[in-house]
C-alpha cells in the first residue's frame, strides 16, 4: 500500500459523476501532489463536462498529511475533511445535511481510484476518479 510520499508528483485524472437520475458528468484534467509544510498540497485542474453538453474549467485543492498513522485530508482552508488508513482505505464526511463516503482502491498502484458516494436531500450521485501517473494530457 502506498505511503503519503508515494503520491508526490503529477497524475492524469479522469472522473465520472453518475447521478441517480441516470445523467453523467465527466471531468478530465490533471492532479499534482507537491510537498508543502508537513504534508502534500493536492491540486486538480481540468474541464468539467455537464450532462447537457456545457463544459467549464474546474479546480480544487486539499492538503494531505500523516496524522496518527492515517492520511488526513483537509480542505484548502485547513478544516478537516476525512482521514483514512491506506490498509483499510475508507472514510466518511458529514456535511449537514449530506453524507459523503469514500473508498480508495490502491490494488493497481501506481494507478489508483477514489469512489465517492454522496447522498442528501438534493444530492444522490457516485463520483469515480481514476488517477494514472504522468503529466501528459488526459
Amino acid at each position: 500500500m502506498p505511503q503519503l510520499s508515494d503520491f508526490e508528483g503529477d497524475w492524469v485524472l479522469m472522473r465520472r459523476i453518475l447521478h441517480a437520475d441516470g445523467t453523467e458528468a465527466r471531468f478530465e484534467g490533471r492532479a499534482s501532489f507537491t510537498p508543502e509544510g508537513v504534508g502534500l498540497h493536492y491540486r486538480e485542474s481540468g474541464e468539467l463536462m455537464m450532462p447537457g453538453g456545457q463544459s467549464f474549467h474546474a479546480e480544487r485543492s486539499y492538503f494531505w498529511r500523516l496524522e496518527a498513522g492515517q492520511i488526513a485530508v483537509a480542505f484548502e482552508d485547513g478544516r478537516p475533511f476525512h482521514s483514512f488508513d491506506p490498509l483499510k482505505p475508507t472514510a466518511s464526511h458529514w456535511c449537514d445535511p449530506d453524507d459523503y463516503r469514500v473508498s480508495y482502491d490502491f490494488e493497481a498502484w501506481p494507478a489508483w481510484r477514489a469512489i465517492w458516494r454522496v447522498q442528501g436531500p438534493r444530492k444522490d450521485y457516485q463520483m469515480i476518479s481514476d488517477y494514472v501517473r504522468g503529466a501528459g494530457p488526459p
